[in-house]
């Protein structure tokens, strides 16, 4: 294994010019660090963790901590942790997944140790209670959810109540005057998961503002079960003509359901989701949808989280929570409902 020692004899550096080279700890020239960089290629360097640990009080660690839950759809998960993922590795950062069902003790761990330089969490509850051990650590922390307090985190989310609004407005626009909404299992609330119910009551509140009539339903996060209980909303509300699903499983789940029923959308039903591009692409989904914008969430959770890190914030600035806006990506799954 080579030596940060091999890499300053073949640059023609000292030892400590070369290591600045590529900590960028002090100013090197352009012509020093070309030739530290040729030589760390030539000899496939790659810096000691361990060693620059102790020099640097670092450790170009990110720990993430998820976990694949039964009642959600693991592969709209999944999307979330490649997002933290694909930015630390851009950043020069590593990641330490930690996935136990024990969330504080990991975060525990994680922290008091040392292992990491600061945290992501997933799979955010609305009174998480991993946060009060996060708040305590040295380390910084970042959140792809929102809980209800934010205090001493940065916190990332989707505007879920503007997307429920945006789903009901939409298709009033276009008509519709009876609607269903299939959300996540019912437990994901009862766990925590505001996500769902921020979605399905500015949903609620939308349609009752504007006369439609929403049907307001919670669906599985597995096949077969999602698929039948899609069966039985249409079958227990015939006279709707549009669907909104908050809801990954039901989504993948939805082109067979339709196509046993031989309905097609937007035709006999205008169909619209809450899911990635990605997702629609993966799960080959023809329906217009709002982007839950995954990637892009993960990507400001750890540039935010490195800013602190690296120095870049101040310790004494304020955290920040920021929102996407939820935007409709038309597949073209919508339209008057049939005879308008």
């Amino acid at each position: 294994m080579a030596t940060i020692g091999e890499v300053a004899r073949i640059a023609g550096v000292s030892r400590s010019t070369a290591s600045y080279a590529l900590s960028g700890k002090r100013t090197i020239s352009a012509d020093v660090r070309r030739r530290v960089e040729a030589a760390v290629a030539e000899l496939g360097y790659t810096p000691n963790a361990g060693a620059r640990a102790l020099a640097t009080s670092q450790t170009r660690v990110i720990g993430l901590l998820a976990q694949f839950l039964e009642d959600e759809f693991a592969p709209a998960m999944l999307q979330y942790m490649l997002g933290v993922s694909n930015t630390a590795r851009e950043l020069g950062y590593d990641i330490l997944l930690g996935t136990e069902a024990d969330g504080r003790n990991a975060l525990r761990r994680m922290t008091s140790s040392r292992m990491v330089d600061g945290i992501v969490l997933l799979n955010v509850a609305e009174h998480d209670d991993r946060l009060p051990i996060l708040r305590e650590a040295i380390q910084p922390g970042a959140l792809v959810g929102l809980p209800a307090d934010c205090t001493g985190v940065d916190v990332f989310d989707l505007d879920f109540e503007e997307a429920g609004r945006l789903m009901v407005d939409h298709l009033h626009r276009l008509g519709h005057r009876e609607l269903i909404l299939v959300s996540q299992p019912e437990h994901v609330i009862e766990r925590g998961g505001a996500y769902v119910w921020r979605l399905q009551n500015a949903a609620t509140e939308a349609a009752r503002a504007r006369g439609i009539t929403l049907h307001a339903d919670f669906g599985s996060a597995h096949q077969p079960e999602v698929g039948r209980e899609l069966h039985a909303l249409l079958d227990a509300y015939p006279g709707a003509t549009g669907l909104l699903i908050n809801n990954e499983a039901a989504a993948a789940a939805l082109p067979t359901v339709l196509h046993e029923r031989a309905l097609t959308a937007p035709a006999d039903l205008s169909v619209v989701g809450r899911y990635s591009d990605e997702f629609a692409r993966t799960f080959s989904l023809p329906y217009s949808s709002i982007e839950s914008a995954p990637d892009r969430l993960g990507r400001m959770a750890v540039r935010e989280l490195v800013r602190r890190i690296e120095g870049q914030v101040g310790p004494d600035e304020p955290h920040v929570v920021r929102f996407v806006s939820p935007e409709l990506v038309d597949r073209g799954s919508t339209a008057a409902p049939r005879g308008d």
